[in-house]
């Protein structure tokens, strides 16, 4: 199995998460903050990425990565980030809303 098969399910859930959110209030918004979290969350990973791979701490065996890199990073590493960045928000929104005391 490739690195890039196991991102999909995430990937797919964030979607389907963010779909639903879509009728909540502000969801314009919400979004652009999502785009926002998403660019800084990738910029770290790519930064971070590359000097763990550089120092050797990891290293992925070719034959499960789609070949596409970002420096010494895999492409498939930045599916995390993107998914927290738009998944965490509308999980937060669809929950029940906590009743104020």
């Amino acid at each position: 199995m490739t690195y890039a098969l196991l991102c999909l399910p995430f990937l797919a859930a964030a979607a389907a998460l963010t779909l639903l959110s879509a009728r909540r209030p502000r969801f314009g918004r919400r979004m652009a903050a999502s785009a926002v979290a998403a660019l800084v969350l990738l910029g770290l990973t790519a930064v971070f990425d590359n000097a763990m791979i550089a120092a050797g701490l990891f290293t992925y065996p070719e034959s499960h990565l789609i070949g596409v890199k970002v420096g010494l990073a895999p492409i498939e590493d930045f599916a995390y980030p993107l998914s927290a960045a738009f998944a965490v928000p509308a999980i937060l929104v669809l929950l029940p809303e906590r009743r104020r005391r």
